[in-house]
Order: C-alpha cells, then structure tokens, then sequence
C-alpha cells in the first residue's frame, strides 16, 4: 500500500497498536474499555470511510445506551448505516448472551412464593423491552417455578395470548398455579381496562378445571403493577364466586 492510501485509511489497522481496542483489552482486560470500543470488537470491522469504532459510536448515539442497544429490535439495529447481515447478527447475538447471563440459572429450582419474588424475577425478563411480552409462569402447589413461557409477542393491546393456549400450556406442565405478566414499553405500570378484563377471562377459565391464578404482574420502566398486591385479583376472585 503506498504512503498516500495508508494516509488515508480511517480504520483502526491504522491506529497505533497500542490504541486499538481488541490489542487494549488483551493487555489490560475488557473493563478498560469505553463502551464504544467494546461495541467495535463485537462489530470487527467499519464500513467504507468509518471505522469500526465509529460506527459504535453511531450506534450508542442512536439508541442512547448500551441497555437501549440490547433492547432493540433487530430490524432498528439494521436501519444504522452499514449495520446489516453478519455485523446486524453477531451484535444481536452477543446482546441477547448478556441479557441471558443476567437471568436466573435454568438449573436452579426457582421458588415464587410471593409478588415480590415473582416481579423481581420477571423484571429481568421483561424491563425495558421496546415491544409488548406477555409470560406466564406456570408453579407447582409448593410455588417452585415448572415452566416461564413466552407466549405472545407485539404492540400494545395486540399481544394478548389465546386463553385456551394458556390452559393448554399450564395442563401441560402439570401446574396447580398461574402467574401472568407483561410489560409496558410506555414504561408506565398500570393495568389498563384490557389488561383487567383479559385477567377476568383467564381467571374463569382456569377456575373450572382446578387452577388457580395467583396474580398478573405489568412491569414498567421503573416500575411493577400487581393486580393482588392492589386487591384487584381478589374482586376478580368474589365477582367469579357470585357468578
């Protein structure tokens, strides 16, 4: 490459050695690095005229955090320049590896035994996701946890799951008790008059044949909503004994 090109060249193979990312976290440990710089490793290379360590700081600018990049839709990820295919995925995958190294070991027996057990395990799951999920947690009579399904993904108030998978699933765990939940992307924990009515369906189908729904928790940005810690579970449980 002669003098003039490699005057040119923004990527980082131009960069003393000493200052590249990949070179600086071998010597001195990933916690050295700027989360710009640990974002540029994950991408490998930039694209034409910006190095890798530019494009990441694109990317933290548009999404705001490295929290908001791992919460974003692959399809958000693509829309930055240069962003797409294998770069879109390996950035992806190695989000969804940390949001998963968060998470409770699957081999561990988990108990929910309370609301507060129960929202401070589904907040790791559900907090700060850009669209709506609606889990349901399926117990033993014990409350130790048989099975957290993902059942609907999507927009507000269009994410509701089918009753009937819901029965379903819970037969199929051989379950004695329910725990819903689902966030709002808003970031606001508050039961709409959906969230209530869905919650009253549930609860009379699950009523006839011995299972009973413990709560519906909604997880909002910094906050949880649950319908029996507000006494709403418990009107829905008189107004489905007087029915």
């Amino acid at each position: 490459m002669s003098s003039s090109k490699k005057a040119k060249s923004r990527g980082i193979v131009a960069w003393p050695e000493g200052e590249r990312p990949r070179e600086r976290l071998l010597r001195q440990g990933a916690q050295a690095l700027t989360d710009a710089e640990l974002v540029a490793i994950l991408l490998r290379v930039g694209v034409k005229d910006t190095s890798a360590v530019e494009m990441a700081r694109l990317i933290l600018k548009k999404f705001g955090s490295l929290r908001a990049v791992a919460g974003a839709p692959l399809s958000a990820l693509q829309e930055v320049k240069g962003l797409k295919g294998a770069k879109a995925a390996q950035l992806a995958a190695a989000m969804e590896v940390g949001r998963r190294i968060s998470l409770p070991d699957a081999r561990d027996r988990i108990s929910l035994k309370n609301t507060n057990a129960a929202a401070k395990y589904l907040q790791s799951r559900l907090q700060g996701l850009p669209e709506e999920h609606f889990r349901a947690l399926f117990l033993n009579r014990r409350g130790t946890l048989l099975e957290d399904a993902l059942l609907a993904v999507g927009s507000v108030d269009q994410a509701r799951p089918q009753i009937r998978l819901i029965v379903a699933r819970a037969l199929q765990a051989n379950a004695s008790m329910v725990i819903m939940a689902h966030n709002h992307p808003s970031g606001a924990a508050d039961a709409s008059e959906s969230d209530r009515f869905f919650t009253e369906d549930l609860y009379a189908a699950l009523k006839p044949i011995g299972l009973k729904l413990l709560d519906h928790i909604v997880i909002g940005e910094s906050s949880v909503f649950s319908f029996a810690d507000s006494g709403m579970m418990d009107e829905i449980t008189l107004a489905g004994t007087t029915d």
